[in-house]
Parts: C-alpha cells; sequence; structure tokens
C-alpha cells in the first residue's frame, strides 16, 4: 500500500514511514477501494495549507490524523498533500484532510481554483487516484507555453488591431490558457471570446470571484467584441490552422455566450461566407435554447453545455442561475441535437457527489433521453470543503459507487457514447441522429 504524503510550513513533501495513505470520496475518509497509477507527466503535488494529513494505521485500518511529525530534530505541524492532474484525466478520489478546530479555523484557507486529486508515495514514485479519459495528445501541456510563444503572440499583435487578439495575449500568456495560445501556434482549436456577461454566479467562477474567495483564474474580457472582430479572429484561424482546426465561443475569460448570440449568429454568419473549413464550436451553460438553436440554423455544428447535476436543487445551488433553470439547460441538449449539432456534456465531476447511485441514474437518463454524443469529464475545479457546503443535502442521494462506476454507467446508458476529456473536430466525430 502506498504511504501517506505531508509536507512541512515551506512546502518540501514528505512520505510517512508508518502511515498508509486514505483517500476522500465526498466526506467520507476510506481506505483506498481501488489501486493508484503513476502520478502522469504534467501533474504536480500540491501542498494544501491547513489541512492535517490522514492517513491509515496500518494495525487498526482506521484512519488517523497526522497534528504533528519529527523529521530529524524538527517537530513540526504537517500539511495536506494531494496533486493537480494534466488535461486528459480524470480524478476518482479527494486528498483526505482534517480541518483544523474552530479556534485556528483562519490557518485554514480557501483553496485556490485547482482540482485537487489524492496522491500518495511508493517505492517507484508518486501515485495518485485517478484514470486516464482522454488519450489524444495535441492538449499535452510539453506543447504549450513553448520558449518562442511570447514572439509568436508579438507578431499576431503587430499585424492586427483587432482587440479579441489583445485579450487572447492575456490568456495566452498571464493565465497559460492552452486554447488561446493555439490561437497564436496557428492549430486545434483556437479560442473566440464574445461576451462579457453571465446570467450565472457559480460557485468558484474562473473569472469573476466573490470577496472572501481566492482570485479569479482568469480576468473578464470588458468589452465584448463585435461580430466582425470575433469573424476575423475566427477566419484567419479556419482558413491557416493546421491539425484538429476548430473555432470556439465561450472561453474562461469571459461570461455566457449565449447572451450576445444575435451578435455570435451574424459572426458565424461572416465565417461561413468566407471559409467552410473546420468545425464553429461553442462552450455555454445551456440557458437560451431558442438562442442556441439560431446559433445553429447559422452554422454552429458543434456545442458543449456545462452541468453539474442532473438534479435541479444542486445545479442550481452550485450555478445560481437568473432567469433559468435546468429544464431550460435540458431543452438546450435536445435543440442543438435536434439541429444536428454534434452535442457534449461538460460533466463537473465531485468524487462523492456526482458518483452517488441516484445522480448516476438521473445523468445516465438525460444522456440516454437526450441521445448525447459526448461527455468530457472534467473534475471540478474548487475547495472541496466549499463545494460540499453546497452539495450537502442536495442533488439524488445513494452510496458514492465511485467515478469508474459513472463513466460506465453513462457509456452503458447510450452504447457508442465518446468520454473524454477535450472537444471533437469534424474528423473525429460520428454523430448519430
Amino acid at each position: 500500500m502506498p504511504n501517506l504524503l505531508f509536507a512541512d510550513e515551506k512546502g518540501v513533501v514528505y512520505d510517512h514511514p508508518g502511515l498508509l495513505a486514505a483517500v476522500r470520496s465526498g466526506d467520507d475518509i476510506l481506505r483506498p477501494p481501488e489501486r493508484p497509477r503513476a502520478i502522469p507527466a504534467g501533474a504536480s503535488l500540491a501542498m494544501l495549507p491547513g489541512r492535517r494529513p490522514v492517513g491509515i494505521d496500518p494495525i487498526t485500518g482506521q484512519p488517523t490524523v497526522l497534528d504533528e511529525v519529527k523529521v530529524g530534530r524538527r517537530r513540526f505541524v504537517p500539511h495536506a498533500v494531494g496533486a493537480t492532474l494534466p488535461p486528459g484525466f480524470t480524478r476518482t478520489y479527494l486528498p483526505a484532510v482534517a480541518r483544523p478546530t474552530l479556534a485556528v479555523s483562519g490557518a485554514a484557507p480557501i483553496l485556490p481554483q485547482w482540482a485537487y486529486t489524492a496522491a500518495a508515495a511508493t517505492p517507484a514514485g508518486f501515485v495518485v487516484w485517478a484514470f486516464r479519459t482522454d488519450r489524444r495528445t495535441h492538449w499535452s501541456p510539453a506543447r504549450h507555453s513553448t520558449p518562442d510563444l511570447e514572439a509568436t503572440v508579438a507578431a499576431r499583435l503587430a499585424a492586427t488591431p483587432n482587440p479579441v487578439y489583445r485579450q487572447l495575449s492575456r490568456c495566452a500568456l498571464q493565465w497559460r490558457c492552452f486554447t488561446a495560445q493555439n490561437t497564436f501556434y496557428g492549430r486545434d482549436e483556437g479560442a473566440i471570446p464574445s461576451s462579457a456577461r453571465c446570467n450565472a454566479a457559480c460557485i468558484g467562477c474562473l473569472s469573476e470571484q466573490e470577496d472572501g474567495m481566492p482570485p479569479a483564474s482568469h480576468e473578464r474580457i470588458t468589452r465584448p467584441p463585435t461580430a466582425e472582430e470575433m469573424a476575423e479572429v475566427a477566419i484567419h484561424h479556419l482558413t491557416t490552422a493546421r491539425g484538429r482546426v476548430m473555432v470556439s465561443f465561450g472561453q474562461g475569460c469571459e461570461g455566457e455566450p449565449l447572451l450576445r448570440w444575435k451578435e455570435i449568429e451574424r459572426a458565424i454568419r461572416l465565417i461561413r461566407a468566407a471559409t467552410a473549413r473546420g468545425s464553429i464550436h461553442a462552450n455555454t451553460n445551456g440557458s437560451l435554447p431558442e438562442a442556441l438553436g439560431a446559433l445553429c440554423e447559422a452554422g454552429l455544428d458543434s456545442v458543449r453545455i456545462s452541468l453539474n447535476s442532473a438534479a435541479p436543487d444542486l445545479y442550481a445551488a452550485y450555478y445560481r442561475p437568473t432567469g433559468y433553470g435546468l429544464e431550460d439547460v435540458v431543452r438546450s441538449v435536445e435543440t442543438a441535437r435536434k439541429k444536428h449539432a454534434y452535442v457534449a456534456l461538460n460533466l463537473l465531476t465531485f468524487p462523492g457527489v456526482t458518483d452517488r447511485e441516484g445522480e448516476i441514474r438521473l445523468l445516465a437518463r438525460l444522456v440516454r433521453r437526450a441521445r448525447v454524443d459526448q461527455v468530457q469529464t472534467r473534475p471540478l475545479a474548487i475547495d472541496p470543503d466549499v463545494y460540499l457546503a453546497v452539495a450537502r443535502g442536495r442533488g439524488a442521494g445513494g452510496p458514492a459507487l465511485g467515478v469508474r462506476r459513472l463513466v460506465e454507467a453513462l457509456q452503458a446508458a447510450r452504447p457508442g457514447l465518446v468520454v473524454g476529456n477535450f472537444s471533437r473536430a469534424k474528423p473525429e466525430r460520428h454523430v448519430r441522429h
């Protein structure tokens, strides 16, 4: 069995000589129900400040909180350790931690927006509780943030005054967004930010945070671009890019694209008047079914619709929607399929919540009834305790069956369903109507 990891106040990571690793599913601390895998290339260990590591006593088999450790001559209070995964992997368990008592709760700040994964140590190296859900290598970290990126971005900015590229340059260089970088590399999926507003207030939004939460990982676009500005970026990418060529509206640095559906509809018509090459895709919360239908009629051929649950109360508690509900999201899925678009669900997965028996049943029913083409299993990037405060007492209940069982149930509900982490370009799709 792997050994427990812990860190000192400087972030130096150690493995415990006596305690075995534990994992967390929802609020439950468990002896690992499945074997881990070697930590993949591009993954990183992460110290979880103020969280006490929890391991398994090899004699009693019970969870044990590590409140103090001695390393050499030093005694110190340890911090828990997890891992963050590269694209293409889905976590199955959370790091096992204990929060400090109320008297010292300030020592446990809200964690930054990452999808923390259970990790441990073996004689062969570090391991994580996750499995590979997409083997495409074009999203590899090794292909992004390259030494020539800054010069590539500068050259594009010098060639055009289009403000969309100005926003994308910040996304590419400051926030290391791979999709924004692709726009400058001239390959695969390129980004087109389109909206400054949103009709949801997601807990832990990537581009707009509430007071008391960690800083947002992106800064939202402030001026929504015109149809002509969006079309210019898209046309250049679709006509010159190599690889799995597509452009996508709805990025991490913006609000909800459907709120600007009329401008996007015009942009799509301008794009398709100039070129038939590649795919036009949108990432959306699916709040406005009629608007999405209009975009599909204009030439949108692929859509990814985000949700965390098919239970209305849990969906509403996380997304905090304004003027729409889960029923509208479901109608958007159905509308896009009727318009012959390739439909993917961006399923925000969280061990111990998304894999509960009742949640799996509702999600499988949605996938089957709406004839979904793909489910992208996206580990929810949030402090686990923040999300559990939202999820407790909400959603469909039942025991947690495991994230692997969740994926298996979705595939059984819709034979041929694609499960992965990346959007598919036209040549990769096998759309069934």
